[in-house]
């Protein structure tokens, strides 16, 4: 089993910045990739980020050129540096990460990003 910790959501204003961060935990020798999705209510989840093990990074369209995703392997951690927020990134953040072997997504609890003035 893995576990993952997510935090560094909040209130920000537009055009501000946030990073979040996710702490893994566990069995997560066996994990390939890592990243983070998005639900706001009333809308379907989105992928946002992705980083490998190896270091490869995919960004949502909505998200290129704003949104950083980056990994530090000896903190098991996970970052994503968002920068130009603005109201339609207001959603609920949820870490996961993926082991191949597993029929499902390791997901954490989730934290609010909330954009507003």
């Amino acid at each position: 089993q893995v576990q993952l910790v997510e935090s560094g959501g909040g209130l920000v204003q537009p055009g501000g910045s946030l990073r979040l961060s996710c702490v893994a935990s566990g069995s997560i020798f066996d994990i390939r990739a890592t990243g983070w999705y998005r639900q706001a209510p009333g809308k379907e989840r989105e992928l946002v980020a992705t980083v490998t093990r190896g270091g490869d990074t995919n960004y949502a369209d909505s998200v290129k050129g704003r949104f950083t995703i980056s990994g530090d392997n000896a903190k098991n951690t996970v970052y994503l540096q968002m920068h130009s927020l603005t109201p339609e990134d207001t959603a609920v953040y949820y870490c996961y990460a993926r082991d191949p072997g597993m029929p499902y997504d390791y997901v954490g609890q989730g934290t609010q990003v909330t954009v507003s003035s």
